[in-house]
Parts: C-alpha cells; structure tokens; sequence
C-alpha cells in the first residue's frame, strides 16, 4: 500500500505478477514471445495496446518483471482498492492531470522499477491509432527505454462472464519488442518535444503491432 511520499511496493508488485502468472495460465492461455527483450534491470517502461479487460492482468503475468500499472480510479472499488494499492498498481484520475499519479509513476522509474502503460488511454481497438501524451511525458522525462508490447487474440469471441473478456482457454499471445528511446538524446521537455516523442512513439508501437501480427498470424 502507498501513501503520501511513498513509492509503490516492488515486494507488492512481486506478489501481484504470481497472482498474475496463476490466474492468467491458469484461465487462458498465454504464448509470450520476446520477453527477453525487456531490459532485466534499471527502469523501463511497457507501452502495451488495451483491447481486452484482462491485458493488465494478463502483463503482471507473462512480463518478465513485476509491473506497476497506471490504472484509471474507477476501478478501485470496494476491495479492489486496497488490493490493487497493495500489489503495487497506482490509481490515476484520467480526467484531469493527476499529480499524485505522476509522481508515484515517476517514483517507480527512479527506483529502478517497471511501468506500465496503456499509452491509448482506455479500452478499444488495441491499434495504437490514438496515444495520449502520458506516455512521452514519462520516457522523456525519466530517460527509460520504452518497450512496446502487444497482446493479440480473443477478440473475435467474448466470455460469458463479460464481454470484455475472451472466453476462458482461449489462446493469447503478448509479444514484446525492442527497447527504444523516445527522447531525442537533448533531455528537453518542452511541449514540442514532447509532441515529436510523442509521434516517435506511435511510429515504433505501430510498427511493433504490425509485426507482431506477422508473426503470430493474427
């Protein structure tokens, strides 16, 4: 759990990747493909596409590092709250610029840790065709790599526990590209900085999710 000044538990986030890792393979099924390409130490950022209501918890449980994902309040609700604030997830008000959020997801990349990103916003398509400028603002100012990572499969059928879920056992590949830079190399943070990252990284993650097509023919 965190609290004011505190950055989010790594031991938490470690809990919640084998939470991940036993729901995730234990209800579908997970091919992961170039996990290898996420640096192993040092901070990193994973820039993943959101198509499905299970792509958080399907990264805790295939990443190859424990992950703390900025995910929108209204999901922390109830008891889900403090069990998402306790596995090292970090809450954030998308509809105004959250302070607290930003710091904490700073916080994990000063430390050497992880963040995740669902650089579209909210659930869709999961083509990447619309980045909000979180995302820039984050690998520019922390200088960590970015990863694109796309999850494919499942979207022709949905569950019938909720239709953003694909139906249990259903076969879901995550494939992670290559580390980038989205800086420019000159560290500056200005809005048109900012605004070049910003293209920089929808060309890479675009590019990414074509290719993980290719390869996994979906």
């Amino acid at each position: 759990m965190t609290g004011a000044g505190e950055v989010p538990s790594e031991a938490g986030a470690a809990v919640g990747r084998r939470i991940g890792i036993g729901l995730m393979y234990g209800l579908w099924r997970p091919r992961v493909l170039g996990a290898w390409r996420v640096p192993s130490a040092g901070p990193v950022i994973l820039a993943v596409n959101h198509s499905h209501g299970i792509d958080g918890p399907m990264l805790m449980g295939t990443a190859p590092r424990p992950v703390h994902f900025l995910i929108k309040k209204e999901a922390f609700v109830g008891p889900l709250d403090p069990f998402l604030r306790g596995i090292g997830q970090l809450k954030v008000d998308r509809s105004a610029a959250d302070r607290k959020a930003i710091t904490d997801a700073l916080g994990v990349l000063d430390q050497g840790g992880v963040l995740g990103i669902f650089p579209e916003g909210t659930r869709g398509e999961g083509d990447f065709a619309s980045l909000r400028a979180g995302l820039a603002y984050f690998a520019v100012r922390s200088g960590a790599p970015v990863v694109p990572v796309a999850v494919l499969g499942g979207k022709d059928r949905h569950s019938r526990l909720s239709p953003a879920v694909p139906p249990l056992r259903t076969h879901i590949d995550v494939v992670f590209g290559d580390a980038f830079e989205a800086g420019d190399g000159s560290g500056r943070r200005t809005r048109k900085a900012l605004d070049e990252a910003t293209v920089r990284i929808q060309e890479r993650l675009t590019a990414h999710l074509a290719e993980a097509r290719r390869l996994t023919g979906r």
